[in-house]
């Protein structure tokens, strides 16, 4: 309880006394005319009403908050002042409202402390004692205080009163101080207390709030309390949203983990959100208890995994590419030497004139393929051992319009419209060569899916940092999608793997090559079937 709030108690306590007192009063005034005309009762009934008036003032004051303390010491004063008056009209040593002057002394040492209490007590002792010494010695019978009611009592009682009373105010004052302090101690521990508390709340739930994972609680019945920042990138959906909404609603691989859980569990599950993109979520679950030691309860925390598995895949590629690339290069070349003895030894075959026209059509049959086997293996060599990239500032618009201009008379895009809608300020940096094959073979690719004509869309963009919540850099998109018959998951999986193709044509070498160029600028290349079909190509580098 605070210093003001214990003041506005001793006022309120004694606004109500004293209007009880002036009700009493005029009450009994109704009743007995002649105990209105009498002037004892007439100055009390005066003190009481300046009392009660001082007493709501006091309170009204308090309002303005730098007035509290000058309104404490004055409460102090007026309490000795009005017992002083009191004694001197009820008595002097025979009034029996001494013991007023130990509520001044109490009211002193809670409002303002110890020492204030010890001079409360000393000046109540001066009054007390001052009062009862005036009317011995007769100095007070102009008031009306008799000296023979002193006198009669004794000098030694006299001095027995004064005495006990001034040991009973020092012990009033004592007391009240020590309970003071003691309270005073226990308030500034339970306010530290408290601040402590609020200090972990608030970390806690800024903790909670910016975590780089899911976490949310759910009831034993399965319910959702806590959702933080993290789940509702995730979800799509706020902290208003799912409060008190079942789990299974939310996350509906998850419906029966409360009912099923007994220790801490771990799993992962596939999860859509709105937006349709598939996502992998990873999430580890841990029962927990209230204060009672029973169930409360499961907190969750989850992770996209997306990204993640989608880089170990990646990383298998890369190792199990890598480890190919470099065996099948050495055999490349063991190849290519023979080869080219072979195509040199034919062709002085071809020019001799004795060859019949039978075997010059099978020779010129060996020369073709051995050209064609020749190209195989140098388009191979360009995979297994790309050539670093010479970085540049590249401009991807007019890159693209010079694709389109260059494919415009190929057979192949007769029907194919290709749309270049990339922003004409989209700048990186990249080696312009082997960009321009990245397109070509993208473009090629999509002609390929489209023989009876369709449309091919070549897209760009910038993603800072953070934009979509898990995208740690910045970095360009760039998004080649078709109008063709798609691609289903299993193809996904394969389509950038040397040698594995879907074409009866095909050597299943471009898509490799392709994103080899992309993994050779820090990049990554996917693909992915639109919901409104054909396939679509995104290409992520670096800025």
């Amino acid at each position: 309880m605070g210093p003001e709030r214990r003041l506005r108690i001793f006022i309120y306590a004694r606004i109500i006394v004293s209007f009880l007192f002036l009700a009493s009063t005029l009450l009994l005034s109704f009743q007995d005319p002649a105990a209105a005309q009498d002037q004892f009762r007439t100055g009390l009934v005066r003190l009481m009403a300046f009392a009660f008036i001082f007493s709501v003032v006091s309170h009204l004051a308090l309002g303005f908050g730098r007035a509290r303390f000058f309104i404490t010491y004055l409460q102090t004063i007026w309490d000795l002042l009005f017992v002083t008056v009191l004694l001197l009209f009820t008595g002097g040593i025979l009034s029996p409202y001494s013991f007023l002057y130990l509520l001044s002394i109490m009211n002193a040492g809670v409002l303002l402390g110890r020492r204030e209490a010890l001079y409360t007590a000393s000046l109540c002792g001066i009054l007390y004692g001052a009062i009862i010494d005036f009317q011995y010695f007769g100095l007070l019978s102009s008031i009306g205080l008799s000296q023979a009611d002193a006198r009669d009592l004794g000098a030694s009682h006299v001095f027995y009163t004064i005495f006990l009373n001034l040991i009973g105010f020092c012990l009033t004052a004592f007391i009240t101080g020590y309970l003071y302090q003691r309270a005073r101690e226990s308030e500034d521990a339970l306010r530290d207390k408290t601040v402590d508390y609020e200090e972990l709340e608030r970390l806690s739930t800024t903790i909670v709030a910016n975590v780089e994972s899911g976490l949310l609680t759910v009831t034993p019945q399965g319910r959702i309390r806590v959702f933080n920042r993290y789940a509702e990138a995730v979800t799509g959906k706020t902290q208003a949203d799912v409060y008190d909404t079942p789990l299974g609603t939310i996350f509906p691989a998850m419906s029966g983990i409360v009912e099923n859980i007994d220790s801490a569990a771990n799993g992962e599950f596939a999860f859509e959100p709105g937006d349709g993109a598939g996502m992998i979520l990873g999430y580890s679950a841990v029962p927990f208890t209230d204060t009672h030691g029973e169930p409360a309860g499961v907190i969750i925390n989850f992770k996209d995994l997306t990204d993640m598995k989608r880089m170990q895949a990646a990383l298998k590629r890369a190792d199990r590419l890598a480890a190919l690339g470099e065996l099948s290069a050495r055999m490349a070349h063991e190849i290519r030497n023979p080869l080219a003895a072979m195509s040199g030894s034919v062709q002085l075959l071809a020019e001799h004139g004795t060859i019949a026209e039978n075997d010059g059509r099978l020779l010129a049959i060996v020369l073709r393929e051995s050209d064609r086997l020749n190209a195989l293996i140098t388009d191979f060599l360009a995979y297994a051992r790309p050539a670093s990239p010479q970085k540049e500032r590249v401009e991807l618009r007019p890159l693209c319009d010079d694709m389109c201009t260059l494919l415009a008379s190929d057979s192949r895009f007769g029907q194919v419209v290709i749309a270049n809608l990339v922003p004409g300020h989209m700048v990186v940096r990249g080696d312009v060569n082997q960009l321009r094959q990245v397109l070509l073979n993208l473009l090629h690719n999509a002609a390929d899916a489209m023989p009876d004509g369709g449309r091919v869309e070549i897209e760009a963009r910038f993603l800072l940092s953070g934009a979509d919540g898990f995208q740690k850099s910045p970095v360009a998109v760039i998004t080649v999608t078709d109008s063709g018959s798609g691609i289903n998951a299993e193809t996904a999986t394969h389509l950038f793997e040397p040698f594995w193709t879907s074409k009866p044509e095909g050597s299943g070498l471009g898509l490799a090559i392709t994103y080899r160029i992309i993994e050779a600028h820090g990049g990554t290349i996917t693909a992915e079937a639109p919901a409104d079909g054909g396939c679509r190509f995104t290409i992520m580098l670096p800025i």
